[in-house]
């Protein structure tokens, strides 16, 4: 998609406005979840899915909204099998095999997009492009593969992206 919108987060909260400052970035940030089209399909990236399963007290805000939004049925949530391998790790890590189980479950209540073959050339195609990790790569190449109106991420990585629209 050239020229790719991108959903940006604005300041909430003590410190936040038009000339207040966040302690971090990010932090008191959250995104207006209700510019986005009723029945979006949106991929989730890694990092908001941990936030949200953690109730990261700095970054959950910005993403809780989303999470509400997709239980009352308004937006449709996907997750690549790389971001479920990415999220599962820090529980297997830890010996916590029942939480990760349980994670599992959760996340495997929205749509879980496996890594195909066309969706690797795609990734391949724009790590070239773009350089980045492969992981990012494929999450974006999984966006278009299942033609979602956009990435949601917490990841820099994305800043430079005009073929997906990025959400963060």
């Amino acid at each position: 998609m050239a020229g790719a919108q991108r959903l940006r987060a604005r300041a909430v909260g003590r410190g936040a406005g038009p000339h207040g400052r966040c302690l971090a970035p990010g932090v008191g940030r959250v995104i207006d979840w209700n510019a986005v089209p009723d029945e979006a399909l949106l991929l989730v990236d890694t990092a908001p899915l941990i936030y949200h399963l953690e109730s990261d007290e700095r970054f959950g805000a910005r993403f809780a909204g989303l999470f509400e939004a997709s239980a009352s049925g308004r937006l449709r949530l996907a997750i690549s099998t790389v971001s479920l391998a990415e999220v599962l790790t820090g529980p297997f890590a830890h010996g916590r095999d029942v939480l990760a189980r349980q994670i599992e479950n959760a996340l495997c209540e929205h749509r879980v997009v496996a890594l195909t073959p066309e969706i690797a050339v795609e990734a391949a195609r724009l790590r070239a492009r773009y350089r980045l990790r492969l992981p990012d790569a494929v999450q974006l190449a999984t966006t278009l593969q299942i033609d979602a109106w956009g990435l949601v991420t917490y990841d820099r990585d994305f800043s430079r992206i005009e073929d997906v629209r990025i959400i963060s």
